[in-house]
């Protein structure tokens, strides 16, 4: 029996105002959207009939709406995966601005909407994300089945999980990358997929990753800006408060939206909660943590890393410099692993510094909190590590 799990995410519209929904297949937009807004009527551009009679005739959509009783166009109405017919938005834009309707426009993907020039309601429309599942909706979340299953809903809760990521991976990328027509080059996009998957979460090298693809590294960025506008990445830029010759300011860092969904592309298998893959998965499910909070809290904050090239490295560096955070994939913290924390305090003098871990009870070293990852995932939810 599938959980029903409430969601962080809250979208409340004053009279008259629309949104954009955003987020990669499957992270629950549409069970979302139905149980917030029960009364609204919907479009689902995932049904054949109803995509191919719009691709041809976006005007119905107007003309369809115009003969609705207006008792039952007081809720959003909703447009499911509006980016596969752009030109709708020209309607939704006439029916907002003429008649006041309200729309909430759900898509897993901008990137055909920008391309093409697509007519983004110029305000008119604010933008809420989607995330996998997070630790705060989750109860006695269980970190190994999360690193390993990743957060999508279905694959956090599913016993075949296997044979539903690796599908997942083989027909998103499919659906979002080739069917759109977002890229030409299918066989060297494919290589990449794979490369990038060894070299998630580490310095992004486009010159390797280029030659490792036969194309050229202008090419590779361009595929890191399509994972990137289909939502199912982000890149993660170093930390540059200021000017400093001995530290890495240009290579970010690139990490997938769902840790399972990483795992999947390298057939990644973590059996216990110690490891290098075990240290590098938890990493990517602590950032992941993060930049849902900074969306559902409606903070906005950057997340960066710090490093040096000297190999100094602070994982997360998060509202301009006011929080640092290593993430350790350990049992016991030692004075090795708190040095570059200590070197970075001592540079820039964060308002706080954590060390999120596997110890089994919080401490504190110096200045340094140092936490159980349930611990520091308690506070960042309850606003006690950046509000």
């Amino acid at each position: 029996m599938i959980q029903i799990l409430t969601r962080l995410l809250n979208i409340k519209l004053p009279k008259g105002q629309s949104a954009f929904l955003w987020g990669p297949r499957k992270t629950g937009k549409t069970t979302f959207i139905r149980s917030a807004f029960p009364e609204s009527l919907r479009y689902d551009l995932l049904q054949t009939d109803i995509f191919l009679e719009f691709v041809k005739r976006p005007f119905l959509l107007r003309e369809q709406l115009l003969a609705v009783a207006s008792q039952r166009l007081t809720a959003p109405v909703i447009i499911d995966e509006v980016q596969k017919v752009p030109q709708l938005l020209d309607e939704v834009h006439w029916l907002i601005e003429n008649k006041g309707l309200q729309f909430i426009l759900c898509g897993s993907s901008a990137r055909k909407l920008k391309r093409g020039k697509a007519n983004l309601l110029g305000g008119r429309a604010w933008r809420y994300e989607m995330y996998p599942l997070v630790s705060a909706e989750v109860a006695d979340l269980d970190l190994l089945r999360a690193l390993n299953r990743g957060m999508i809903p279905l694959h956090y809760m599913q016993a075949e999980y296997h044979k539903s990521l690796q599908a997942y991976v083989q027909d998103y990328l499919k659906e979002e990358v080739f069917d759109e027509g977002l890229t030409r080059n299918i066989p060297a996009f494919s290589r990449f997929f794979d490369a990038m998957g060894y070299s998630h979460g580490e310095l992004t090298n486009y010159a390797k990753l280029a030659r490792d693809c036969g194309v050229d590294a202008k090419t590779v960025k361009e595929y890191y800006h399509i994972l990137v506008d289909t939502l199912l990445g982000m890149m993660i830029e170093p930390f540059k408060k200021r000017r400093d010759r001995n530290v890495i300011i240009r290579a970010g860092k690139f990490y997938l939206f769902d840790v399972g969904v990483a795992g999947a592309i390298t057939q990644r298998r973590i059996p216990q909660e110690k490891g290098e893959q075990f240290g590098r998965a938890f990493e990517h499910f602590i950032l992941m943590e993060l930049l849902a909070h900074r969306v559902y809290r409606d903070l906005n904050y950057d997340v960066n890393f710090w490093r040096t090239k000297s190999g100094l490295e602070v994982d997360f560096i998060i509202g301009h410099g006011e929080v640092a955070i290593e993430v350790k994939g350990t049992s016991r913290i030692d004075n090795t692993d708190l040095r570059p924390l200590k070197t970075f305090i001592q540079e820039y003098r964060p308002a706080r510094a954590f060390v999120v871990c596997n110890e089994a009870a919080a401490r504190l070293h110096e200045d340094i909190r140092i936490l159980p990852w349930r611990d520091f995932l308690k506070m960042l939810w309850n606003g006690e590590v950046i509000s």
